[in-house]
């Protein structure tokens, strides 16, 4: 065996992990710093923050008497509060019964309802904050494309392009560039690889000459997909389908489509370079506008225009709404997905467990910072909802706990939290079993 044939795998093996870790950790992080700051700022008192499980590699006690620690293994992490037993707020009733009632007034166990359920819910919402500040942070990088629509940076391409940065747009084949956008006229340019565009520039109008503005660039790969696993990468461009040119995205989508799984032969010009790649669609689940889903054959590119709009500066106020609508799109569709999942509507293979989590940790870092930080947002989205599930061991079983104590004036039994504990912590490794499963036997 040639050891040294293996050290690419080996390479983007070790990358992987380590995307992966470092998203973990940054998430848990987070929502672990939620529970121990409302926590403290309620009365509790934390006595161990820990990142990660296992053996502890590094700890300090800080002046308010909390251990904070990284532990070996970095797959979560806990904060551990006063009358615990356990990382997952179980009653230490010993602990409990050697404290004095002032001292009791600080742990988990002791304090009052509305200090128990902010600290618990805190995690969650923490994750959120996370998400919420990380998609406004980068659409305030980003900014808004100007109006009217002028050329930024231009992608290279495999056709005659003149047109200039700082032109800015008028019409492209006769048409009229809309106030609301090129996507107006999307279905009406026509496909080809020379079309006339009228542009001002310096003052006057002047003639270039360009591709169809949706030329099939590959802007995104998404992760697991047939088009990543087959080696496509973000700046190539998709010239023919089975020897048959294309000039428009909308050509590839058609042609996939048609397909309907059957094996592609892609001409790819990349960097000056002609490639030719095989590859075959899968079959995804997507949502709809109405809530819905459907079932559609796809290659995993997105497309986008071959030249980056100039753009204009975002306000932070507008950055932070758009963040906000950003975790409600993934909240309300991770929701409805579950639901269409447990209903039969879509396949359950759209459950990834930590093995598809770490390959898209990997594969969003390897196209660049900003995707890998949105991946980040995104996940913080996914944790924060999982977590208030109403499962026992989750944030969301302790806040029905806490919503049974609200109504009926007293906890359940301890005997029955252990029970219910035990079947939560139960259905949550079953359900990890489930997800691993997928990601190793799943197309």
């Amino acid at each position: 065996m040639d050891i040294l044939a293996l050290a690419p795998d080996l390479g983007g093996l070790l990358y992987t992990i380590i995307s992966f870790v470092v998203a973990l950790v940054v998430i848990v992080a987070v929502h672990e710093y939620g529970h121990y700051i409302v926590g403290r700022w309620s009365g509790i008192k934390a006595e161990v923050f820990s990142l990660g499980f296992g053996p502890v590699l590094a700890s300090r006690v800080d002046r308010h008497g909390t251990r904070w620690q990284i532990a070996a293994l970095p797959l979560g992490g806990y904060v551990k509060f006063l009358g615990d037993s356990d990382a997952a707020s179980g009653k230490d009733p010993d602990a409990i019964g050697a404290l004095s009632e002032a001292d009791r007034r600080h742990t988990m166990h002791g304090a009052p309802l509305w200090a128990r359920a902010a600290t618990v819910a805190a995690g969650p919402v923490f994750n959120f904050i996370l998400s919420i500040l990380i998609f406004a942070a980068v659409i305030l990088s980003e900014g808004r494309p100007k109006e009217p629509l002028a050329i930024g940076d231009l992608q290279e391409l495999p056709y005659s392009v003149t047109l200039e940065q700082g032109d800015t747009l008028l019409s492209i084949a006769g048409l009229d560039i809309p106030t609301e956008g090129l996507s107006a006229i999307r279905g009406d340019l026509p496909k080809a690889a020379d079309l006339e565009y009228i542009v001002e520039r310096g003052g006057t109008e002047a003639i270039a000459i360009a591709p169809n503005p949706y030329t099939p660039v590959v802007d995104q790969v998404a992760p697991r997909s047939a088009a990543y696993d087959a080696g496509i990468r973000p700046g190539d461009v998709i010239t023919a389908v089975d020897g048959e040119p294309i000039y428009a995205f909308e050509e590839l989508v058609d042609l996939v489509k048609a397909a309907e799984g059957a094996p592609l032969d892609l001409s790819v010009w990349r960097a000056g370079q002609d490639l030719n790649i095989a590859l075959s669609a899968k079959r995804v689940d997507e949502p709809t506008a109405d809530g819905g889903f459907q079932t559609v054959w796809r290659i995993g590119v997105v497309g986008g225009l071959f030249f980056e709009a100039a753009t204009e500066s975002v306000g932070v106020g507008e950055a932070l709404s758009s963040g906000v609508s950003q975790l409600w799109f993934l909240i309300s569709g991770s929701v409805s997905g579950l639901w269409h999942m447990i209903t039969g509507a879509i396949s359950t293979c759209n459950m990834s467990g930590p093995v598809g989590i770490a390959e898209v940790s990997g594969a969003m870092a390897s196209q660049g910072a900003q995707n890998f930080i949105w991946f980040i947002g995104s996940l913080s989205a996914a944790v924060g909802l999982l977590n208030l599930f109403p499962v026992p061991v989750l944030d969301g079983g302790h806040l029905v706990f806490f919503a049974y104590e609200a109504v009926a004036g007293k906890p359940p039994s301890d005997k029955v939290l252990r029970v219910l504990m035990a079947a939560g912590l139960a259905l949550i490794l079953s359900l990890m079993v489930f997800a691993l499963g997928n990601d190793l036997f799943c197309p």
